[in-house]
């Protein structure tokens, strides 16, 4: 047991999560991570269909998931819960896998972390992928279009680096200051990172 800060109700919602790991050594070992970080893990599952399935039936806040799993693999488990936007996927990949990261990315992971992690790997990641599924959300809810969804999606990822760049802003810090931005003038996200790029990246926003 973690007795030095323990995280407060009060700090904080308790998110919910679910781990998804074939070997169980490492699966409680996930488990007691987000346990002691403040989550609730709602599923502790060894393969990608029961990943996939818990995901549907219980909605967490994050997925926490290995690349290498029996039955469906983690990248395709990702894809199925990316395609239905059940949670955002953080996956968790081997140095060699590299190119299952880009499997994983283009899935719609929204974080990856690589083995073997400590927590101070892991729990940065997993905040990162909840935030970045909610600015995602926020995005799509402007976009019916799965196009459209995915181009903007890009424009925005980029417009945020280089006010990451040139403002010092954080990720979430950038994202907020293009939705204000959007709010206030009235324009949609995507007008607003074409400007951002436009300004800051040498008009390399539209190709």
């Amino acid at each position: 047991m973690n007795d030095e800060t323990p995280t407060s109700p009060d700090d904080k919602p308790r998110r919910t999560a679910i781990v998804a790991e074939d070997e169980s050594l490492i699966r409680m070992d996930i488990v007691e991570t987000l346990t002691e970080a403040g989550y609730e893990v709602i599923a502790a599952v060894g393969d990608g269909e029961s990943a996939v399935a818990k995901t549907r039936e219980l909605r967490p806040d994050v997925v926490v998931m290995d690349v290498k799993m029996p039955q469906v693999d983690g990248v395709t488990a990702a894809e199925r819960i990316g395609e239905e936007s059940l949670a955002p996927v953080v996956m968790l990949t081997a140095f060699s896998q590299a190119e299952l990261v880009e499997r994983a990315r283009d899935a719609g992971a929204m974080a990856y972390v690589v083995k073997p992690f400590t927590p101070a790997d892991l729990l940065p990641a997993v905040e990162i992928a909840i935030s970045r599924y909610a600015q995602i959300t926020q995005l799509e809810s402007e976009i019916q279009d799965l196009g459209e969804r995915f181009e903007t999606r890009k424009r925005v990822d980029r417009a945020k680096g280089l006010l990451q760049t040139n403002m010092g802003l954080s990720e979430p810090e950038a994202f907020r200051w293009i939705q204000k931005t959007s709010m206030d003038r009235r324009l949609t996200m995507r007008e607003v990172a074409d400007a951002v790029v436009d300004q800051l990246g040498g008009g390399q926003g539209k190709d």
